[in-house]
Order: C-alpha cells, then structure tokens, then sequence
C-alpha cells in the first residue's frame, strides 16, 4: 500500500526522476556523519497540532493540509490565483544559443511587474523552466553588478526556458495602509503566478518547472516552492533556512519579511533584535509557539530541493533538513533533500555548478 501511495504521490507532483542523483551530487544527499539522524530542537512535523503522530502517508497528506492552514493564517491569505497572467514580450536580444526578451508580467490583481525577463533556448521543446528571483531581474540574466548569481541565463543556456523576476522586499500589497499578508508570503504569491504564466507557454512542459533564488531570492525562492506545489523542484542559496536570531542576515523578524505589524503605527526598526527592538507580527507569534522553517521545508515532500549553502546555511541545518529527509521516509522516497556547502555568502563557479546539474538531473526529462 506504501508504494502505491509513494507512486501515486510522485505522479501528483510531475515527477520523472532517476532512482540515484548523478554520480557528483550523490554524496550531498546525506548529512555528514555528526548530523546524520539529528533532529535538534525543531519540534517534529510528523505530529498534528492535537498531538496524534503521523504514521501513514495519507496521515501525512492531512498533516500538510494542516501546516498549509498554519502559515497562510499567520501570514495571511494569497488572493485567488490568477490561471492565466498578462505575459508581454518587448525587446528582443539573441545572445548564442538563447533568446532573451524584455517582458512584463501581471504577478498580482492590479500588479504589472516590469522588472523581467524571458530566456528561450533553441529548440522546439517542450523545455523544462525555472523562476528565478532576486531583487531585480538583470542579475539573474547576467547584467548586475554581482558574480556567481546570473541562474537565468546558465540555465537557458542549459536548455531551460527561464523567468528572471525582481522584485523590492519592502513590498505590501495591495499598499501599506490595507496590507493583510507578509511581504515575503506575497512575493511567494507573486512567483506561483509567474510559476502558471510559464506554464501556460507552449514550449514548456508544466510539470516540470523549478525555482532558483539567492540570499533574499533564495528566502523568496524557499516560500514560493513550499507555498506552491505546483513547482516541481527548487534551489535556495543561503538564504537562511531556518530562523536563527544571532545571524543578522537571517533577518525573519524584519517588517519586510515576517515582522510587519498593522496594528503598530510605526515598524520596528532595521537590525538586530534587542530588549528596545523586539519581534513584531507573526515572526513574534510563530516564535512564541515554538515554530520554524523546517515545517516549510516538510511542505516540499516528496518533491526535490537543495539548499546551496554559504555562510548562513552550514552543514548543522541538517538538523532542521532531517525533519523533511523523515517525511520523505514515510512515503518511501529517497534522494529529495540535498545540501552543499562552501564558507561564503557568494555563490562561486563550483556550487553554481553543483546547482546547475541539480535542476537538470532534477527537471529535465529522463
């Protein structure tokens, strides 16, 4: 009963992956041997709120349900997902083997982002596609300052078609006088809507769509793949995966995240927490009631992740990450969860390369 579960559950994701990651990855798959079948303090996924455990995949299924309800009722409520965004295709550039065009895109009722663009790689395809988020779309097509973060267009040149999407973290929609849902919850919404707009082009297969993001892109990235089913796979570079209060960058508290509080006339202010600057908004109440982000994580089950770990995401998060390894175990399903790690924030030429054949062993057909 537990295979035909485990099969029907991988039918419902799209997913087509080959029972062992490439022969490169395949170490990154378990946590070094100090951290193996550590769990931490984060308190277990595999139970309900009322206590009873999770013992079966369908127990599973509802418990999921459950965290989904949790998070979107801390955050607040996504609108009605839009099926069919407003995708337009301006300014052509031919850059080898891949098109690029300057596009807008409606990510929200009411929204037009003009800070995009659309990379088509040679072929007829249907082409596997990725999302990819940051705080404006010309890094991510290779056009920023920054090194080691242009995922877009490496990996259309790797044959995926591939969204660059920017967008401000001090975002409240619909402004910040009604604002009823956490920045970083509404970005996620916004990703899922460009998620259906790449689904809806006739050269991509939409089963097989990821999301790449780093730093702020890759806490974009987390939340709109855990908050989205519908993204078959995903890749978040140290973007901080679980809450940790004495790593600044990991900054969940802030009103731009998860600290917004319309009940204050003023936010707290940028930096650190302190006894005059405290928690604020649903960061304070999930931290009260013991939560953290490995229940997100767990929302991914059984479909693939890894985190590209830096400075904020060592080998010890595979505390929290052994949490989804175990629900994944419930469903007798391997290989879903991986972690690499290198010292700094930065991306560099070996992780993007890790990254890289990730999402291909992870998306593209076998």
């Amino acid at each position: 009963m537990r295979r035909i579960l485990s099969a029907m559950l991988l039918a419902w994701f799209g997913a087509s992956l080959s029972a062992e990651p490439p022969v490169g990855l395949r170490a990154y798959f378990q946590p070094p041997k100090e951290f193996a079948h550590q769990f931490g303090e984060y308190r277990t996924p595999l139970r309900f709120d009322d206590g009873t455990p999770v013992k079966t995949a369908a127990d599973w299924q509802k418990r999921r349900r459950e965290l989904l309800g949790y998070w979107h009722g801390q955050m607040g409520a996504w609108p009605e997902a839009i099926e069919r965004p407003k995708l337009e295709l301006g300014e052509i550039e031919r850059r080898g083997t891949v098109t690029q065009y300057k596009a807008k895109i409606e990510t929200a009722p009411g929204r037009i982002v003009e800070d995009a663009f659309l990379l088509v790689p040679e072929g007829k395809g249907p082409f596997p596609a990725v999302v990819v988020v940051f705080y404006e779309a010309y890094t991510g097509i290779g056009k920023g300052k920054a090194e080691f973060r242009d995922f877009a267009i490496r990996l259309a040149e790797r044959g995926f078609v591939a969204l660059s999407l920017g967008g401000d973290p001090n975002t409240y929609y619909p402004n910040k006088e009604t604002c009823k849902i956490q920045p970083l919850s509404f970005h996620a919404y916004e990703a899922s809507n460009c998620r259906r707009a790449l689904a809806n082009l006739p050269y991509v297969d939409s089963k097989r769509i990821g999301i790449v993001g780093h730093s702020y892109g890759g806490k974009w990235a987390m939340f709109a793949s855990c908050l989205d089913d519908g993204f078959a796979a995903a890749a978040w570079s140290d973007g901080g995966i679980v809450f940790d209060e004495q790593r600044n960058n990991v900054n969940y508290w802030e009103p731009w995240y998860l600290g917004f509080d319309s009940t204050l006339k003023e936010q707290r202010l940028r930096g650190i927490l302190s006894e005059k600057n405290p928690r604020t908004g649903p960061y304070k109440a999930m931290v009260a009631e013991g939560r953290d982000l490995h229940e997100l994580h767990s929302l991914m089950a059984p479909r693939p992740f890894l985190v590209s770990g830096g400075s904020e995401d060592f080998p010890a998060r595979w505390k929290a990450l052994n949490h989804t390894v175990a629900v994944n175990d419930l469903s007798g399903v391997k290989h879903r969860v991986a972690m690499t790690n290198r010292k700094e924030h930065s991306p560099n030429a070996e992780s993007n390369e890790q990254l890289y054949t990730f999402m291909e062993w992870a998306l593209k057909a076998k």
